[in-house]
């Protein structure tokens, strides 16, 4: 039996392992990304681009959109990939919905992206600002579409509702890794609970998505049945992309993944009954996410993509 890569642990780990050159990032530059930024700090808002160290950051904002953290930036769990600060979270800021609406409305972005800490201080999780920040973003930005990446809520299925009631065009939950992996990588969630956080928001009528990191140890199988559990749990879209480490404190990079392998991922996904497949290596979690709102759209260019080739 193959032997499985095991992550050492987080305050011995050091990136040994060299970024190839297809990991290049572009700087962050632009009169929108100028623009952008400079709205993000007038309404005081956090995005978990600048606290994740997203590396389309610059890209993103560059086409004037953002995905906005909600709840503040200090979360209070600590998983091992995660560039957020942990500890005691501030006290909840209820004007905060309203503020992203205007923020969202002042950029006139048609699609906009949510996502908040962990809050698990909060005997609701966190769960009526996620229905008041949803709510105050639709009344004020009739035309956009919303997606949210949302926490476990540690399962309670009336948090859950609360973003189901409040009726984004995608829910978010993304198990990150591979089951195995899950209790050195998401160290207080769980592999099998986040698959049922998935199952209630597609039984409540909701678009769902979710995503996986790779490079931290997994196997390609485990990556494939990984895939075809969220599959299972009535998942729409699927992101993959290459995890990175923030810094020499978090998880290191195991081994960097080829644009090969991601493309396989992607015809597996389609194969297995995926709406829309997003994988390659800068893929995160919000990164062409206005296009995932559209039911068909990624799957029907998948099609077209393999039509042609065989024409070709």
């Amino acid at each position: 039996m193959q032997e499985l890569p095991v992550i050492s642990n987080v305050n011995e780990s050091t990136s040994v392992v060299k970024k190839p050159n297809w990991l290049r990032v572009k700087l962050p530059t632009g009169e929108n990304y100028r623009h952008v930024r400079n709205l993000v700090d007038q309404h005081k808002l956090h995005t978990i681009c600048e606290s994740g160290n997203c590396p389309n950051m610059g890209e993103c904002w560059g086409e004037g959109t953002a995905t906005f953290m909600i709840l503040g930036n200090v979360c209070t769990r600590s998983c091992g990939f995660c560039a957020v600060a942990t500890g005691r979270p501030d006290a909840v800021d209820w004007d905060e919905p309203q503020r992203v609406a205007e923020a969202i409305h002042l950029m006139k972005v048609k699609h906009a992206v949510l996502t908040s800490v962990d809050r698990d201080e909060l005997k609701d999780g966190g769960s009526i600002i996620w229905h008041n920040t949803i709510k105050a973003v639709k009344s004020l930005n009739s035309d956009t579409t919303l997606e949210t990446l949302i926490p476990d809520f540690k399962g309670k299925a009336e948090d859950i509702q609360r973003v189901i009631d409040a009726a984004p065009e995608v829910v978010s939950h993304n198990i990150e890794t591979v089951e195995r992996l899950t209790r050195q990588v998401r160290i207080q969630a769980k592999y099998r609970r986040s698959m049922e956080v998935l199952k209630i928001l597609k039984q409540g009528g909701m678009r769902t998505k979710s995503g996986i990191m790779c490079g931290l140890g997994e196997t390609k199988e485990e990556v494939l049945q990984t895939m075809q559990d969220l599959v299972n749990s009535g998942v729409d879209v699927i992101t993959l992309g290459q995890y990175l480490q923030p810094t020499r404190k978090h998880l290191p990079v195991v081994r960097f993944v080829h644009p090969d392998e991601f493309a396989e991922y992607r015809e597996a996904g389609y194969n297995m009954g995926f709406d829309y497949v997003e994988s390659g290596p800068l893929v995160r979690s919000s990164y062409h996410s206005e296009r995932h709102v559209i039911p068909g759209y990624g799957k029907n260019k998948w099609l077209q993509e393999k039509q042609m080739l065989n024409i070709e």
